[in-house]
C-alpha cells in the first residue's frame, strides 16, 4: 500500500525529472588560437551542435533546456566572435547561436563539477585558418650567429581556471600573469636573453599545449609560475618543482608511442626516421639531460628566492605536472608562495612584492645560464669568467685591457653605455676576450 507521504515523495522526484536544465550564465574568454565560450549548466544536459554559413553561425541546441537569464553579449576583445542570441526550439529546448565574423572550426564538450564551478558546457571556436602546432614549421637558427637564449614563460590557469584564492579574493591566474610579464620585462632586458609569454592574457590553455608552444619557439627554459595553496594558512614559502622520474618514464613511453610526437625534433635530432630502439635511446638520453638540467636551474631559481623570503621546502621537489613533460626542455614549476596564507596574498597583491619574486626568478635564471650556456648562444661568447671591484682612479679602458678583453664586450655584459665607474662597483668579466 503507498501511504500519502510515499505519494508525495514519488510526486517530487517526477516533478523534478521534468524539470529542464538551467542555463545559468555565458563565460567568454579571447585567446590567440581560439575563443572559449562556456555555458554554465544547473545539470548534465544532451546537446547537438552544428555550424552554418551566409552568415556564419555555430548553433547549439540544447534539450529540455531553459535560459535562466539573457546572455551576454561578447566584448570587443573576443576576436571573431561577434554576438550571441538564444531562442526557443520546439516546446521545451533552447537554442543558443554564436554569430562569427569569419568561419569557425568548433569543439565542444561537457564538463562535471568541479571547485566552485558546476556542469559547464564548453564550446571552443577556432578560426578556419588556423593551422595545428603540429604542422607549424620549426623555427630555423643561424649556426653561425650567436642567438639569444629563449626562455619560455607559463603563467598558470587561466580563463575559466582562476587557480587558488586568497583569503581576500585574489585570484591565482591574476598575479601569476603579472609576474609572468615582469619577468618577461627583466630578461628581455638582460643581454643575450630573450623571453616569451606561453600565455599573455586571460584566457585557458591545455596543459600539454604549454609546453608544445615553448618547443615551438625552440626554447631553452620553460618555467611555469604559480602560487601555491593550502588549507592551514600559516604555511608559507616559495617552491620550485622539475618533474618527476616515474612521470618521466611513463612519458617517455607515450611519446615514442605517439608517431605524430616522434615527427618532432627531439634535442634536434627527428625520431620519425630512427627505428625503435635508437629513438628509445636517443630519446632517453635527451630526456635525462633535460631533467639534470631542470634541477641544476631549479636550484639556482630556489636559492635566489631564498633571499628575498621564506621557502617551503629546501631542495627543488619532484612531482607529476603535466606541464613539465616536453622531453628536450629543462622545465621548472615555481610556487612563488602561498596565496592562502594572507600575509603571502598580500605579497602577491602587491606590485613590489610581484618585482621581488621575478627578479629574484630572474637572477636565478641569469646565473644558470651564465654558468652552464647553450653552445652558439651570445651568452656563451660573452659569460664571465672572472670578476673586478672597481678601485678610486680606475676606468673601464683600463679594466679591460688589464683582462685582455675588448671594451665593447666589456660594455656589453655589464650594459655600460659610457665610461662612468663608481668606487665598489662589481665588473663582470667576459671569457672569450
Amino acid at each position: 500500500m503507498i501511504t500519502p507521504v510515499l505519494t508525495s515523495l514519488l510526486a517530487l522526484l517526477i516533478a523534478g525529472a521534468d524539470e529542464p536544465t538551467r542555463v545559468d550564465g555565458l563565460r567568454i574568454w579571447a585567446g590567440p588560437d581560439k575563443t572559449r565560450a562556456v555555458l554554465d549548466l544547473s545539470g548534465a544536459v544532451e546537446y547537438r551542435l552544428f555550424t552554418l554559413k551566409n552568415p556564419d553561425r555555430v548553433v547549439i541546441d540544447l534539450n529540455h533546456a531553459r535560459l535562466e537569464r539573457a546572455l551576454p553579449q561578447p566584448s570587443s576583445d573576443a576576436a571573431f566572435l561577434t554576438g550571441v542570441r538564444s531562442g526557443r526550439r520546439a516546446e521545451s529546448d533552447l537554442r543558443v547561436v554564436f554569430e562569427l565574423s569569419q568561419a569557425a572550426r568548433p569543439q565542444s564538450f561537457l564538463l562535471a563539477p568541479a571547485a566552485q564551478y558546476g556542469h559547464r558546457l564548453v564550446v571552443d571556436l577556432y578560426p578556419r585558418a588556423r593551422r595545428d602546432s603540429a604542422s607549424e614549421p620549426v623555427k630555423q637558427v643561424d649556426p653561425g650567429a650567436e642567438r639569444e637564449v629563449v626562455v619560455a614563460i607559463d603563467a598558470g590557469h587561466g580563463g575559466e581556471d582562476p587557480g587558488a584564492v586568497g583569503p581576500s579574493g585574489v585570484r591565482e591566474k591574476d598575479v601569476v600573469l603579472k609576474i609572468a610579464r615582469h619577468l618577461q620585462a627583466l630578461l628581455d632586458g638582460r643581454p643575450g636573453m630573450r623571453a616569451v609569454l606561453v600565455r599573455d592574457g586571460d584566457y585557458y590553455i591545455a596543459h600539454k599545449e604549454r609546453p608544445a608552444k615553448a618547443r615551438e619557439e625552440r626554447a631553452d627554459l620553460f618555467v611555469s609560475i604559480h602560487a601555491d595553496a593550502f588549507p592551514d594558512k600559516r604555511v608559507k614559502g616559495s617552491s620550485v618543482f622539475v618533474l618527476s622520474r616515474g612521470r618521466a618514464t611513463s612519458e617517455a613511453a607515450r611519446y615514442l608511442a605517439d608517431r605524430e610526437n616522434q615527427a618532432d625534433l627531439v634535442g634536434g635530432v627527428s625520431l620519425s626516421d630512427k627505428d625503435e630502439t635508437l629513438a628509445a635511446v636517443l630519446l632517453d638520453l635527451s630526456q635525462s639531460a633535460a631533467l639534470e638540467a631542470s634541477k641544476t636551474v631549479g636550484a639556482q631559481v630556489l636559492a635566489a628566492l631564498a633571499r628575498t623570503g621564506p621557502t617551503h621546502q629546501r631542495e627543488v621537489g619532484g612531482a607529476p605536472f603535466a606541464v613539465l613533460t616536453a622531453p628536450d626542455i629543462p622545465s621548472i614549476l615555481i610556487e612563488t608562495a602561498f596565496i592562502t596564507n594572507p600575509r603571502e596574498e598580500k605579497r602577491l597583491s602587491s606590485a613590489d612584492g610581484r618585482r621581488k619574486i621575478a627578479t629574484a626568478i630572474m637572477y636565478g635564471i641569469e646565473d644558470y645560464f651564465y654558468r652552464h650556456p647553450p653552445p652558439g648562444t651570445w651568452i656563451a661568447a660573452n659569460r664571465v669568467r672572472d670578476s673586478h671591484i672597481v678601485v678610486q682612479g680606475e676606468t673601464l679602458s683600463e679594466i679591460a685591457q688589464r683582462h685582455n678583453v675588448s671594451l665593447g664586450r666589456l660594455r656589453a655584459v655589464n650594459q655600460i653605455d659610457g665610461d662612468l665607474l663608481r668606487v665598489g662597483d662589481q665588473i663582470r668579466i667576459p671569457a672569450g676576450g
